[in-house]
């Protein structure tokens, strides 16, 4: 998608340049006595002429001063919002996150947070990060940051704090349990590179992949993991393929990914306004290519993911096990526009191998695993405002009823909503909490016998 990208980014760069220049022009006109009946029909230039109007009111009128380029950016953002939820305009700020998020890299301190209990706490830190090395743990209870009640801050603006240049400290207060005193570290933040693919080696040499998201990297650290795998002792008898709550990111490593499980044949195809513009086929000799795969989903599997788990189930590849996907069935390029700027604009819908629009659909699943709660809260593309509207019919070919389904209470306690992280899944998943990684499993062990240890 690289390429059809960098055509879409000259073609809007040359309509921008226009643009502001129509701009000027009829907002100079309009100030100035320009002719007030002017109109140029149906052409782009009658509109402009309009914003150039309100502009120079607003700019005028207003009851005080207003700052030109704060309203220039509302206006671009509200007219690229208003096509659908994917679609947006980054000022530089916005886009410069973006970028560090897709390409896995940022200045910081290399630990991963969430708000519990109004409590923010240590998910993991990152190996190799200048938290790992200070010894923060998993698990601790970050009470200032830089001296400040993290509190009293959305999450968001807490994990900007915790970010920063290269070289810059910050200074973080730790709760941990039983210890007596509080901790604090002053770090120095560097260049943290956050690993998209993790990956264990569970009993009966059955592999756990988790992909959390599709980054520039994504598909030469599977490839990594992959041989790690099998240094530790030859061929794989079956991979679980861990797609839950990975929220998609960049397409042509979903597709470089899906490569790796098949040995050729169509991975997706787009359309843009009705007409195929790309079929994206796999090649032979993939890395895992031959080894039985249970891929799992849940309602928070977006995007790419949706790519990968719909080729592999079309194609017969693998079983795909836990709820029905998100549902975002769209392709966005990102386009670099002047000064920084940049946006997010919803170009083609992307197909699956039979045809299926994942588009506010999803994928279904093969073995569906069902909580019996009957609040459980459904949120997918469909209940998105001005979403693209799905094509029927829906849950077509490969994609449609689920072949079996279980109940939570059939298959375990829990399930968790992010996925296991392999450092905490058990090399036996008959003994942890995570129901379905238990059922993905159990479709890939032996017919008989009890399971063989992970070397």
């Amino acid at each position: 998608m690289h390429h059809k990208t960098a055509k879409f980014c000259s073609r809007f760069a040359i309509l921008g340049a226009a643009a502001i220049a129509a701009v000027a022009g009829e907002a100079c006109a309009g100030a100035f006595g320009g002719n007030g009946g002017l109109s140029r029909g149906d052409t782009p230039y009658a509109v402009l002429e309009q914003l150039g109007r309100v502009l120079v009111e607003v700019e005028n009128e207003y009851v005080d001063v207003v700052d030109r380029e704060r309203l220039v950016n509302g206006a671009i953002r509200g007219m690229v919002s208003e096509l659908d939820p994917h679609s947006s305009y980054m000022p530089p700020d916005q886009f410069q996150a973006f970028q560090s998020d897709t390409e896995g890299e940022f200045g910081g301190i290399g630990i991963e947070v969430e708000t519990r209990n109004e409590q923010l706490i240590v998910l993991a830190p990152i190996d190799g990060s200048p938290a790992e090395r200070a010894g923060i743990r998993s698990g601790d209870v970050i009470v200032s940051v830089d001296g400040r009640d993290p509190g009293a801050e959305p999450l968001d603006k807490l994990v900007k704090r915790l970010r920063g240049t290269p070289g810059s400290r910050v200074k973080l207060g730790i709760r941990r349990k039983k210890a007596a005193d509080l901790l604090t570290f002053d770090l120095l933040r560097e260049v943290i590179h956050v690993p998209s693919v993790s990956s264990k080696l569970l009993v009966d040499r059955i592999a756990y992949v988790r992909i959390k998201q599709f980054q520039e990297r994504t598909h030469s650290e599977l490839l990594e993991a992959a041989a790690k795998l099998r240094s530790k002792g030859g061929r794989l008898n079956g991979i679980v393929l861990d797609l839950r709550s990975d929220p998609g990111g960049l397409v042509d490593q979903a597709a470089d990914v899906a490569d790796e499980f098949l040995d050729g044949g169509v991975i997706y195809t787009t359309r843009h306004r009705g007409q195929i513009v790309e079929e994206v086929r796999a090649h032979a000799g993939g890395a895992f290519a031959s080894a039985p795969c249970v891929i799992l989903v849940n309602q928070y599997t977006a995007s790419a993911a949706e790519l990968v788990a719909g080729a592999l189930q079309d194609r017969r590849r693998a079983s795909v096990v836990g709820e029905r996907t998100f549902g975002k069935g769209s392709v966005q390029a990102i386009v670099a526009l002047p000064g920084g700027a940049g946006m997010r604009l919803t170009v083609a819908r992307y197909y699956t191998p039979s045809g299926h629009s994942i588009q506010a659909d999803g994928v279904h699943p093969d073995v569906a695993i069902e909580t019996g709660a009957s609040d459980a809260i459904s949120y997918r593309e469909k209940d998105l405002e001005g979403h693209l509207a799905p094509e029927l019919p829906q849950g077509a070919g490969a994609t449609g009823k689920p072949k079996t389904i279980i109940t939570l209470g059939d298959a375990g306690v829990s399930a968790p909503a992010q996925g296991s992280d392999p450092r905490n899944v058990p090399d036996d998943p008959s003994k942890g909490d995570d129901a379905v990684l238990r059922v993905g499993w159990q479709m890939l062990r032996p017919p008989a016998g009890p399971p063989m240890k992970a070397p």
